[in-house]
């Protein structure tokens, strides 16, 4: 496995508007998540409030019974329901997951693939937000949905 070292993006993250950060992640000009890598997750379209992922799983994602883990779906969602929300908040502002409420509605095998994921804002208020989103697989089918609330805090500066 390999993966970019996030350290260059995170002492940027500070000074950037949410949706510039996201945006750069998104184009190449700063490293993404590690964890985006390894589970072959790209993001492939940001706007203000909503924010998609691509997630191509291979075998190696399966669980015992030979489908992708729940795991894998969730992680999905959990990635464009926070970035969605990442992209409504001004510089020196984070955010962390509360909780997440997954439906998953159909199996997800690699003949599923690619999965798309967008998350959007239901309402980005001061201390806590509110995102949903959806994953589709490549012949448009929704697979699961989720809601998710987020904490809203102030960053600490890097250094």
């Amino acid at each position: 496995m390999s993966w970019e070292d996030p350290k260059p993006g995170l002492a940027q993250m500070p000074t950037m508007a949410g949706l510039d950060f996201i945006k750069k992640i998104a184009a190449g000009e700063l490293p993404g998540a590690p964890m985006a890598s390894h589970l072959n997750m790209t993001i492939t379209e940001v706007e203000h409030g909503t924010v998609t992922f691509q997630g191509t799983p291979d075998e190696s994602h399966y669980n015992p019974i030979g489908m992708v883990h729940g795991g894998y779906v969730c992680t999905l969602l959990d990635s464009a329901l926070g970035c969605a929300l990442h992209t409504t908040l001004p510089a020196g502002v984070g955010y962390t997951s509360i909780d997440i409420n997954t439906n998953f509605l159909r199996p997800v095998t690699v003949d599923s693939a690619p999965l798309s994921c967008t998350g959007r804002v239901v309402k980005a208020g001061r201390r806590v937000g509110f995102a949903e989103g959806e994953v589709l697989d490549a012949a448009g089918k929704v697979v699961a949905t989720a809601s998710s609330s987020l904490l809203i805090f102030p960053m600490e500066s890097a250094g």
